[in-house]
């Protein structure tokens, strides 16, 4: 059992932008007995008159890591921005420690420090970490009436965000910039963001989003417009794959493979469900993987994982999966092989349209038990003056757990 009481070689001190001023007793102390001080050149020069000796973070900042790794044993100290723990760094630099071999001394927040300027209840706000992600993050996150907390890479990103509202149709919302909160430079500036003009945002950066406008908000529910995905026809169509999405009955946290992604929409809406939850697609066709990481880009879910090729000859490492969705590429050497691979307690669903996959599901159902359900869709469409009912073509879905 790890021991929390033992003494930490290395602490993690939080300081924000009034670093001289406002480092707690305790983090005063740990940089008074330090052998080594590690920061960004920034946090660095917000300490004049250490006594240690200092090193800069490298760029990338995972660098940094096995250099502070290989420092155990001495008094060392990291420097980080605000709480290390709220999108910062303390995560990353104690993965590999015991529990008792650091401590950590936070700051607030520069969510706290913007929700307190700007008097929303924190609790309700989207905080999102943009300084090293795609700013179509944002998209789960377009609704009118909602708040969003935004950490910046820099004032050119904030203009980039800016765009990117007008362009999803939500240039009415109030942008809020936030400078160097809690610091002597700590500035407040709000604007339209179809209006933003701004040229001299300086960093660090944040901006809060109270958003507004026509732009379409994507609905909290599974079974999406197909309209919002990108497709050449291959893709599990909305009614179908609200159904689906049902049986595969996603969980926070949750990992699912899906297998012959097409346009990766399944696997787009198991992300949707949860910030937590993780996929790998598998996908034969090249342009159809690519397409398949656009459309993720483009709803907000950047880490869906997509990989080429035709399983069961390419199934994907990584963590075992806790749902599987066999969309295309159905066969008996596939379902020998999951069933060879997956843990018990997995949960499989698997959609068929022709014949030979849907006799292929009756007798593995036959065999493993489970559900199987026969799905009969029909739209109105025009006959002759008035309308009737054109009937699309029927899917076999099995649901088991292994």
């Amino acid at each position: 059992m790890a021991d929390r009481n033992a003494s930490p070689w290395l602490t993690i001190v939080g300081i924000g932008e009034d670093a001289a001023d406002g480092l707690c007793a305790a983090s005063r102390t740990a940089l008074e007995q330090a052998d080594l001080v590690m920061g960004a050149a920034r946090h660095l020069a917000l300490l004049p008159g250490l006594s240690a000796p200092s090193w800069q973070w490298p760029v990338p900042f995972s660098d940094g890591v096995p250099m502070v790794l290989a420092q155990r044993g001495r008094n060392v100290v990291a420097l980080v921005s605000g709480d290390p723990f709220w999108f910062g760094a303390g995560s990353s630099l104690t993965r590999d420690l015991a529990p008792g071999e650091w401590i950590a001394h936070p700051a607030p927040s520069t969510f706290g420090l913007a929700a307190a300027r700007l008097g929303w209840a924190l609790q309700d706000c989207a905080c999102l970490g943009l300084h090293a992600a795609p700013v179509q993050r944002l998209r789960p996150h377009l609704a009118p009436g909602r708040h969003v907390l935004a950490l910046m890479r820099n004032g050119g990103a904030v203009a980039g965000l800016a765009a990117y509202l007008v362009e999803r149709g939500f240039g009415a919302s109030t942008l809020h910039v936030l400078e160097a909160l809690g610091g002597p430079r700590e500035r407040v500036r709000s604007v339209e963001a179809l209006a933003l003009d701004f040229t001299d945002i300086r960093h660090p950066v944040a901006v809060g989003i109270a958003v507004a406008g026509s732009g379409y908000a994507l609905p909290v529910k599974s079974g999406l417009s197909d309209d919002l995905f990108d497709h050449d026809g291959q893709i599990t169509k909305s009614p179908l794959r609200a159904l689906t999405l049902s049986a595969l009955a996603p969980r926070a946290g949750e990992h699912l493979w899906d297998l012959g992604a097409g346009s990766g929409s399944v696997s787009i809406e198991w992300l949707l469900a949860h910030p937590a939850n993780t996929a790998c697609a598998v996908e034969a066709d090249d342009a159809r993987a690519d397409r398949a990481r656009a459309n993720a880009l483009a709803l907000g879910v950047d880490r869906l994982h997509v990989v080429n090729g035709r399983a069961p000859a390419v199934l994907p490492d990584g963590p075992a999966p806790d749902a599987v969705f066999v969309g295309g590429g159905l066969s008996a050497a596939l379902l020998d092989a999951l069933w060879q691979r997956l843990a018990p307690g997995t949960r499989l669903v698997a959609n068929a349209v022709t014949l030979e996959s849907e006799a292929l599901l009756a007798l593995w159902h036959a065999k493993r038990g489970g559900t199987l359900l026969r799905i009969e869709l029909a739209d109105a469409a025009p006959l002759g003056t008035r309308r009737g009912w054109r009937a699309r073509y029927p899917v076999v879905q099995w649901s088991v757990v292994l």
